[in-house]
């Protein structure tokens, strides 16, 4: 007979009405300095109260516009990955289409259905939202949307856009799902919109990817759309 557990001490946290969500959780920020500018993106400082009557904490982190990518799934069940150099990481990774928001007020699905057609070459009938995800919150403002794309057809080549740079080198390749998990999971992928996307794709096919949220479904999370937060005053002499 098997021994008997001890009881737990942990207590489980109460279960929330809406289900299992994070939540908005704006602090009172003190001071914000820009440490260092970029072309995309910024370094900022940040000192904010974590309690009220605690002693402020600074956090620096990466300023970042944000970003939307794409799980392309044709009537066969393959996905479309694209191979790119990235650079910060030494390595050539099999991506899905993704690009930054770096146009001011632009539409998110607007900007997703761009960035396929300029790294894909290829448009999309139907778009789905898949996952809202933070690329890594502890120390970046960066939120990306991954839709889902089906529907698939073909930019004519004299409709194509030019790439460049980095995007020149781009290579093509269209993977059935159950390989393109296997490899996620047995450590050949590591893009991590590429890996969440295909994940996430495999886990709603058993539900039905008609019951995604539609592709204009509301995005919170993305800085953008924030409430307005008061300016943090300057720092005062001495603190």
């Amino acid at each position: 007979m098997s021994p008997v557990p001890a009881e737990s001490t942990h207590q489980a946290e109460p279960t929330e009405p809406a289900g299992l969500a994070d939540s908005p959780d704006f602090r009172r920020v003190l001071e914000r300095q820009t440490k260092f500018h970029g072309m995309v993106w910024d370094v900022v400082g940040e000192r904010f109260e974590l309690s009220p009557g605690e002693p402020p904490i600074t956090r620096e982190y990466l300023d970042h516009p944000g970003a939307v990518a794409v799980v392309v799934l044709d009537e066969a069940g393959r996905v479309l990955l694209i191979k790119q150099y990235r650079h910060p990481v030494r390595a050539s990774l099999w991506e899905i289409p993704a690009g930054l928001l770096d146009i001011a007020g632009e539409d998110f699905q607007a900007a997703a259905a761009r960035e396929l057609v300029e790294e894909a070459d290829v448009r999309a009938a139907d778009w789905r939202v898949l996952l809202d995800v933070y690329n890594s919150a502890g120390s970046s403002s960066e939120a990306v949307r991954i839709y889902l794309a089906r529907g698939i057809s073909e930019v004519p080549p004299a409709e194509r856009h030019v790439r460049t740079e980095e995007e020149s080198e781009i290579q093509f390749r269209w993977v059935p799902l159950a390989e393109a998990v296997r490899a996620a999971l047995s450590g050949g992928l590591h893009s991590f919109s590429a890996v969440s996307g295909i994940l996430a794709l495999a886990a709603a096919q058993g539900e039905g990817l008609d019951r995604l949220r539609p592709a204009a479904a509301p995005w919170p999370e993305h800085p953008s759309q924030h409430p307005i937060q008061p300016e943090p005053r300057a720092q005062q002499p001495g603190e």
